[in-house]
């Protein structure tokens, strides 16, 4: 029988008082008791709204029926068919406003939780599966992929199970791009993004890192190198600042520095080797999802008070909802309608606070969102010593300084010609962040997808 019920079977987490003051996992998943609950709420609906608002178009209401079945390997193998990080998706993906967000059940209620089952699936087979990855019979052609991130080992995984000769070079000292450097171990553990990649490795990926393309190798050295065509999935890891005084002051990290030296260098452990400022209060500029972990993050590392610093309102926050309401929960102050002028500080160069001027919402701007605007006489300062600027990411300039006739635009993205990722260069492919600027997982999950298939058609057809 369906089960009708108009809301989400809730998924259990860590009570926010214990959950701030440890960076294990804050949502504890399902059982399968749950999931299937879960799963009988899907109506299976014939045209699959949910299918056509996800980027990696996973077969939704088949491997739903199968949780619902209680076949969880089957289920699985739905999956499979079209991500290769399904543990990845089911925790990190904004499924409110793509499967989600179109699924029927919404319109009068709650949508099915189509993430929650998603990780519920990856997970069981990480925990109960037996069976050993097959590696494809190989087909004789050789492709490079630049970025161990997740455009870049989407396009590896489904080029090897084609049967490609694929390496990945990554230019850090692990694989996993932003997912082991920039989601913190309470979103996504490591330990997850570990084996999503060892899958790929099974797979016949191979996966070189402390590789810097543009400086130790360039891409003209790759096609010397005998392979056939290239994916560049190098993301966007260079910071943008605000230009304001006091930006050089001790105290002040872009989120990206921020949460590299907590998530991939383990700046919470006693012991770590590469220790952060103990704050005592924080302001975290910026309202998407890389602030709201920078703050909680900043919360976990002991800080009494913790701020997030938006300069439009609570309705206009790019962060996924969850993200948000989690924040509330954990004790995250939101300052909205304010902007930082200034950064203060003392006289041994720390931070020791930030002007800020209130805003107000004007006529909307060319994205379609209400501008803001500074309110006269408004100025105030915001008591912090530790300021985090967490507004947006671009390319890093390695790769098209180092690459003759790779067109690029004015953000310093990589110019494609088509959704399958052609670049200017003959077959040279492109996705990810490095295209579109700092984007979602499951986006750059999609164009690695996409390449994937052009470049199997562009390498058939020579």
């Amino acid at each position: 029988m369906p089960n009708m019920d108009p809301k989400k079977t809730p998924m259990p987490s860590q009570e926010p008082c214990i959950r701030n003051g440890n960076f294990k996992e804050v949502a504890l998943g399902y059982t399968a008791e749950m999931a299937v609950n879960e799963a009988k709420r899907c109506l299976n609906c014939k045209n699959k709204p949910c299918v056509s608002a996800c980027p990696v178009c996973v077969d939704i209401p088949a491997f739903i029926q199968q949780v619902a079945l209680e076949n969880f390997e089957g289920a699985y193998e739905v999956l499979s068919r079209s991500t290769s990080l399904p543990a990845v998706c089911g925790r990190v993906c904004p499924q409110e406003s793509q499967c989600e967000g179109k699924c029927v059940r919404g319109i009068k209620g709650e949508s099915v939780g189509i993430g929650r089952l998603e990780r519920f699936v990856a997970d069981w087979h990480r925990e109960h599966a037996t069976a050993e990855v097959t590696k494809p019979e190989s087909n004789g052609h050789k492709v490079a992929v630049i970025g161990a991130g997740p455009s870049g080992l989407t396009c590896a995984g489904d080029l090897a199970k084609l049967g490609y000769d694929v390496t990945v070079y990554e230019a850090l000292h692990v694989a996993g791009g932003v997912l082991s450097y920039g989601i913190p171990e309470f979103r996504l553990p490591k330990s997850i993004v570990a084996q999503e990649i060892d899958g790929l490795r099974k797979l016949g990926v191979n996966i070189e890192c402390n590789i810097v393309i543009g400086k130790t190798l360039t891409v003209d050295d790759l096609f010397d190198m005998g392979y056939e065509a290239l994916f560049i999935g190098s993301g966007a890891g260079l910071p943008r600042f605000m230009n304001i005084p006091g930006e050089s002051l001790k105290g002040v990290y872009s989120a990206n520095e921020y949460l590299t030296r907590i998530n991939l260098m383990k700046a919470y452990l006693p012991n770590s080797t590469t220790p952060i400022k103990k704050s005592e209060k924080v302001a975290v500029v910026g309202g998407g999802n890389v602030a709201m972990d920078a703050a909680r993050c900043a919360k976990r590392m002991g800080a009494k008070e913790v701020y997030i610093v938006y300069r439009r309102g609570m309705q206009e926050l790019p962060a996924r909802l969850e993200e948000v309401e989690h924040a509330q929960e954990e004790g995250i102050i939101f300052k909205t309608l304010c902007n930082p002028i200034e950064v203060l500080g003392d006289e041994n160069g720390n931070v020791s606070g930030v002007r800020c001027v209130e805003m107000e919402l004007g006529e909307p701007d060319a994205s379609g969102r209400r501008r803001p605007i500074v309110k006269e006489n408004s100025e105030f300062v915001l008591d912090v010593d530790t300021m985090i600027m967490s507004i947006g990411t671009s390319p890093n300039p390695l790769i098209r300084n180092t690459t003759p006739g790779l067109e690029t635009n004015r953000h310093g993205c990589i110019v494609v010609q088509n959704d399958d990722g052609l670049t200017s260069r003959e077959g040279v492919y492109a996705g990810g962040d490095a295209v579109t600027g700092a984007a979602t997982v499951i986006l750059a999950m999609g164009a690695g997808k996409n390449a994937a298939k052009a470049i199997d058609n562009y390498i058939q057809r020579k």
